[in-house]
């Protein structure tokens, strides 16, 4: 049966390493976390003269330094004073440089978002009018490149080992105190606790390089690591590599003294080692809510908490599951994991996934903000991923517990038998015992005789006894070689014993259905878990729903307004006053239609396509969303059936009204409009 099902679960291990490599090759470079809303002068906008400074506001508190935002001339030449100015921590602006000429100005900001990721970006504005520009925008590194990737891989090791670390060691303190002796569980949670402390150390060597230059050279900057450490992110990873030194300590006394204290004297140790190590995992915990999406935005007070309470019971959850499927696999067949341990590893899950599911509502409300974010943005998207895997994981888990029980109550069935076994093997020793006594006693009374007939015959004086005495003595020396190589041909026997035995209690073990089953489904848990986690940290780094919304409804107005230009707009508009030769086509140019400065031309013909005169034509251009306008244009006659203006000013972006009245006589005359997107 075994030999069956293996096949399958190789095939369902290497499916779900697969996804798990797909999400993670998906992840990409972390996404800007604060975005930017706001903007003076705005993107794409055409003032009429220079302004005194420029200023940036975001979604969210950041922190710059002054490189951290440049405002450049169209030759690429930096025309600020390089020192910006905060007010709130959400809005910054720069001084220009006072007499400016015209022309398109370009402004580029690289900053750290409040939840430790780096921001960039550039957008554009002219003075005067729009112009050439020879500067080109590539971005300086941050947050990508070999360093940013380097730094994603460094946050995934760090929550995998953090989930190892603490639900490893919560598996053994409250599911099977007798497994803080089993070699593979204890290498099962020193494993996590190296991999979060080599993580840990790895981000705080990145940091700098990360949010800055994303340089490779820069990772060894002493200067650089001094600046990271003062900063929140910095301060978050100096405090979990003291908690892991803690840790560390607390580790030693679980597999140390803990494991080599009797039952009773292990209760009381229990508890100590409850409290510590669920100050450490707090702890742990803490340094990324402090640091990460729970410390910034809508109520962020009650949002780390929760945010601690979330990751602990995902390490529970997910790292005791990984624990036991460890032991269940690799473990020594002379200590399997008992019924009961499964049973109470059953009922700490339950109490998890109800924890996760309590925090995680909170947190998608906070992150998200509307419905329809869980479509329309990547955050809501991947969670709704999550929630899927969760309700797959839960699912599984339901036929484990089933397992569990089942197992629960062929335990003690099996105690009964292997007893029963165990005293027939008794009283077969018994019987044995006396025969061997039986023997025993008839082969000294023989040798007591024997004895008796040789004094005999040495009190007659012969001198055979002597040579037979001699014959002895070799035979003696002779015994003792061979008893020796016998002791090593005996040890060597029973160490083949041993491990005969020691197999036969292995296949016992897996052939026991119950428990296999229990190992299928626990290790189809373990998959899910991985790609579930990875999911999880991909989260972590994506700009959350309600950021991503908030900074569309600010696009409308200010980033979509830097579209380049791409022509003349036309709008054909049939007319009919309902005079004679009162019928035609207007037709409206406007070039470039974008904000700023724009070009009208308008063109009356006949249904024919012949140009003509009318006594009279107006513009108007309304933006009802905005309550803007109407704006009159008054167009000059050019020529037969062709008015023009220039300098027609559009404010700003989006849907656009374009009213022409057309009057073909003293009394004739109608409005008509059209629709268009301007910017």
């Amino acid at each position: 049966m075994t030999q069956t099902i293996a096949p399958r679960v190789r095939t369902l291990v290497l499916l779900l390493l697969a996804a798990a490599c797909a999400l993670l090759a998906g992840a990409g470079p972390a996404s800007a976390h604060a975005a930017l809303t706001g903007s003076d002068p705005r993107e794409g906008a055409v003032v009429d003269k220079a302004p005194a400074q420029v200023s940036l506001t975001f979604s969210e508190s950041v922190s710059m330094d002054d490189d951290s935002l440049r405002v450049l001339d169209p030759k690429g030449k930096r025309v600020d004073d390089g020192k910006p100015s905060g007010t709130g921590g959400t809005t910054y602006s720069v001084k220009l440089h006072a007499g400016l000429p015209d022309g398109t100005y370009t402004v580029t900001y690289q900053v750290v978002s409040a939840d430790s990721h780096p921001v960039s970006g550039a957008y554009t504005f002219s003075v005067g009018a729009p112009s050439e520009t020879s500067v080109t925008v590539s971005g300086r590194g941050a947050g990508g490149g070999f360093v940013g990737g380097l730094y994603g891989v460094g946050r995934y090791v760090s929550y995998a080992g953090f989930a190892v670390l603490v639900g490893g060691a919560a598996f053994v303190l409250a599911c099977w105190p007798r497994g803080s002796g089993v070699r593979v569980v204890q290498r099962f949670v020193v494993s996590g606790w190296l991999s979060l402390t080599a993580a840990t150390l790895l981000l705080l060597l990145l940091r700098g390089s990360y949010t800055s230059s994303g340089k490779v050279a820069d990772v060894f900057d002493l200067g650089l690591l001094g600046e990271v450490l003062q900063t929140k992110a910095g301060a978050a990873l100096v405090s979990r590599l003291l908690l892991l030194a803690a840790a560390a300590l607390f580790i030693a006394v679980l597999f140390g003294a803990y494991d080599k204290r009797e039952d009773e004297e292990r209760r009381d140790l229990t508890f100590g080692l409850a409290v510590g190590g669920s100050v450490v995992a707090v702890g742990l915990a803490a340094t990324w809510a402090m640091s990460e999406h729970a410390s910034v935005g809508l109520q962020a007070g009650l949002a780390m908490p929760v945010d601690v309470v979330h990751l602990i019971a995902v390490a529970t959850w997910l790292g005791g599951l990984t624990a036991l499927l460890v032991a269940l696999y690799r473990g020594p067949a002379d200590t399997p994991v008992p019924a009961l341990a499964v049973s109470r590893f059953s009922r700490v899950a339950f109490g998890s996934v109800i924890a996760l599911v309590l925090t995680g509502t909170y947190q998608s409300w906070r992150q998200l903000g509307s419905w329809t974010a869980f479509t329309d943005t990547r955050y809501g998207q991947l969670l709704l991923v999550k929630i899927g895997l969760v309700a797959v994981l839960v699912g599984v888990a339901y036929f484990s517990r089933r397992w569990t029980a089942q197992l629960a109550e062929a335990t003690p069935a099996v105690a009964r038998s292997a007893a029963a076994r165990r005293a027939e093997k008794g009283e077969k020793g018994a019987g044995k015992a006396s025969t061997k006594a039986s023997g025993n006693a008839s082969a000294k009374a023989g040798t007591k005789a024997s004895g008796n007939a040789k004094v005999a015959e040495k009190e007659s004086g012969t001198t055979k006894g002597s040579g037979t005495a001699k014959g002895s003595g070799t035979a003696n020396g002779s015994g003792t070689a061979k008893g020796a190589g016998g002791s090593q041909r005996a040890a060597q026997l029973a160490r083949q014993r041993a491990a005969v035995d020691t197999a036969r209690q292995k296949r016992q073990r897996d052939a026991d259905p119950n428990r296999f089953g229990l190992r299928r489904s626990v290790l189809a848990e373990a998959g899910i878990a991985v790609v579930l986690l990875v999911v999880t940290t991909v989260l972590t780094q994506t700009e959350p729903g309600r950021t991503e919304e908030e900074a569309k409804a600010a696009g409308t107005s200010s980033a979509g307004s830097s579209a380049p230009a791409t022509g003349a707009v036309t709008l054909d508009m049939p007319f009919d006053t309902g005079s004679q030769n009162g019928k035609g086509v207007v037709r409206v140019e406007l070039d470039p239609a974008r904000v700023g400065v724009n070009d009208l031309h308008l063109y009356v013909e006949r249904p024919d396509g012949t140009a003509f005169d009318i006594p009279e034509v107006k513009v108007a251009l309304t933006q009802k969303a905005k309550d803007i306008g109407p704006l009159p244009v008054a167009p000059d006659h050019i020529t037969t059936g062709h008015w023009s203006a220039s300098g027609v000013q559009i404010p700003m972006a989006g849907d656009w009204e374009v009213a022409v009245t057309v009057r073909t006589s003293d009394i004739d005359q109608v409005t008509i409009s059209k629709n268009t997107q301007i910017g």
